[in-house]
């Protein structure tokens, strides 16, 4: 999806971006009220969160991505990308942005949780040299699902796909 556009979420963003939520993660999608909460903490000089959108060329929100740092860790919040672009690379171009900004926060690694279900998901961290950790028993709620957590060091060490992986994310 070379045609897209990466640019930092606005607030203005958070109806349409509520519109994919809802689609793609049905049963436990974020509120309005929390990507308001995760925006105030994303501008100015103790900006501790990264949140960016994904448009194509007609203007269409078609991804998302958002980050937490808190001093040397960052958190992967979320990362979305709209059923029609899966396969494009689209994943892998939210996920270098977030690894991106994990660097810019100064973060000594990268944290993040996967549903245990969501091996499509998994395999792209992995390519990104994310390792599995552990597991948090019933995360995803409703439905009690667990969810795998993963691991990366040094995000700044290769911003993108770890040597030797595909990119098809």
């Amino acid at each position: 999806m070379t045609d897209v556009q990466l640019r930092e979420m606005r607030w203005w963003d958070i109806q349409p971006v509520l519109e994919l939520e809802h689609d793609l993660f049905p049963e436990d999608a974020w509120s309005a009220g929390m990507f308001w909460s995760e925006l105030a903490h994303a501008r100015g000089p103790r900006a501790a969160r990264h949140y960016v959108v994904a448009e194509d060329p007609d203007g269409r929100l078609v991804g998302y991505a958002g980050l937490a740092a808190s001093a040397d860790l960052a958190d992967v919040q979320t990362i979305a990308a709209a059923r029609d672009t899966w396969g494009s690379g689209l994943g892998a171009r939210l996920l270098t942005d977030l690894l991106q900004a994990a660097t810019d926060f100064e973060c000594a690694e990268v944290l993040l949780e996967v549903r245990v279900d969501n091996t499509r998901a998994q395999r792209l961290y992995e390519r990104f040299g994310f390792e599995p950790i552990g597991f948090r028993r019933g995360y995803y709620q409703p439905g009690n699902v667990d969810a795998l957590v993963m691991r990366r060091a040094d995000p700044a060490s290769t911003p993108g796909p770890v040597q030797g992986t595909e990119t098809h994310g």
